[in-house]
């Protein structure tokens, strides 16, 4: 399930959350305050995959919301990565693609013969992929791709966490209105 929007809750909600505290132990973590200690870490490479549409990066905005304010030491240390499953699968003949947008998707339908017979399954979500493709386009090594999180620049990260998953609407209203019509409709999914 969805863990909570931090951004919007005091600590007391946070830690009472039956999906953080599931992350918390699995991960071997300690709370806020306390200091990070890797040798404690379960794992040293924590990989968030979700789904490739809208639902899947709203959970990897909580998730990486939570890591940021609470766990912020993984990622300056370079322990949090984005996995990258596939949005669709174009066939062709006996050939296949895993196009990641809809933007890469029709630039490859683009370099077909415009008479080209082919068919296209966008996945809904991960559990829709066979077990073979989403170990071939999300979890083997010689063939995934992986995003380590980094930080570029700390003041602007926060201001934007802040912004966009914080509980006031005006600032956030704001900042749809300025940068939403600079995105093209093909960077959307929807």
């Amino acid at each position: 399930g969805k863990i909570l929007n931090i951004e919007k809750t005091d600590d007391s909600k946070i830690y009472k959350n039956t999906e953080i505290q599931a992350l918390i132990t699995a991960l071997g973590l300690g709370v806020k305050g306390e200091d990070f200690k890797s040798e404690q870490l379960r794992y040293h490479r924590i990989c968030l995959m979700t789904d490739a549409d809208v639902d899947g990066a709203h959970i990897r905005t909580l998730l990486l919301t939570f890591f940021y304010r609470y766990q912020r030491a993984l990622i300056d240390e370079g322990y949090v990565y984005i996995a990258c499953p596939p949005l669709y699968k174009l066939e062709r003949g006996r050939n296949h693609y895993y196009c990641y947008s809809e933007r890469e998707l029709q630039q490859k339908i683009s370099e077909f013969p415009a008479n080209a017979n082919y068919t296209i399954q966008r996945f809904k979500g991960l559990g829709e992929m066979m077990p073979q493709q989403l170990w071939e386009t999300t979890m083997d090594r010689a063939t995934r791709t992986l995003k380590r999180v980094e930080i570029q620049d700390a003041a602007e990260a926060d201001r934007i966490f802040t912004i966009l998953m914080g509980d006031r609407v005006a600032p956030r209203r704001e900042f749809i209105e300025t940068y939403g019509p600079k995105l093209g409709l093909m960077d959307l999914d929807i």
